[in-house]
């Protein structure tokens, strides 16, 4: 794990390959992850760029895409584990160092990556030597291990948790309610159209009106999986936002 954060046009940064390598993927995937962040990104060119190297056997040129501390942590959300975990923290670590030699402005960053960026700031620092800490990595682990596999049971344990940070059962509606409208914001989708159009063909299908009315917002979205991938992106950053690994 030598040389994980190089400098590089006089900023510190990773690469595809580097990570592909640390966390043992395909480097094929890691480039397919991180293209496919483009769409919910708005500055990604400002915290990834693509280049080429030059392969030590074949000679023969092909893709590498290289990250800033900002990419690496939007981009590591997604690996998941104790293990995946600890690489993460030694990443941070690699770019603190590299970046202490050099001022970094961040003012600009989307709330969502100062999010992210200020969560495994403090996760670095501290390490995993405390209680605290160690409760905060079973925390995460949890958010980050979310996928589209169990999306529903995993995704509503989430926002449980969310609400009890904000008061109890009582505020999980809302939490539910404005996580479905940053999800049309971002898929540019109305679920209550789908969902009427929805109840529409269930109807001309002959299914009952009782089965009809059940038919929810989270079932219109389980139809679409681009909307599956967007809503358990919203609800992990919804958990990091109000610190779930606060509650017992």
């Amino acid at each position: 794990m030598n040389n994980l954060v190089i400098m590089k046009n006089q900023q510190a940064v990773t690469s595809s390959l580097q990570v592909a390598e640390v966390f043992d993927k395909n480097h094929q995937h890691v480039l397919r992850d991180i293209g496919n962040l483009k769409e919910g990104v708005q500055n990604w060119t400002d915290l990834f760029y693509e280049d080429v190297y030059t392969h030590p056997q074949n000679k023969q040129q092909y893709r590498v895409i290289y990250m800033n501390r900002d990419g690496f942590t939007l981009l590591a959300m997604g690996f998941t584990g104790k293990k995946a975990l600890e690489f993460k923290l030694k990443y941070i670590e690699a770019f603190n160092q590299m970046e202490a030699q050099i001022k970094i402005d961040t003012k600009n960053l989307s709330p969502e990556l100062q999010m992210f960026k200020g969560l495994f700031d403090s996760l670095a620092k501290q390490e995993l030597a405390t209680n605290q800490l160690d409760k905060k990595v079973d925390s995460i682990s949890e958010i980050v291990a979310l996928s589209t596999t169990d999306w529903r049971k995993d995704s509503r344990a989430l926002i449980n948790k969310i609400a009890q940070t904000q008061g109890g059962y009582g505020a999980y509606k809302e939490i539910q309610s404005a996580i479905y409208t940053e999800l049309e914001r971002r898929g540019k989708v109305n679920l209550k159209t789908r969902q009427t159009n929805k109840r529409r063909r269930m109807a001309d299908e002959g299914v009952c009106k009782s089965t009809r009315d059940k038919l929810s917002k989270l079932d219109v979205i389980n139809d679409d999986n681009k909307l599956i991938e967007i809503y358990t992106a919203i609800v992990k950053e919804f958990a990091i936002k109000y610190g779930v690994w606060n509650e017992a």
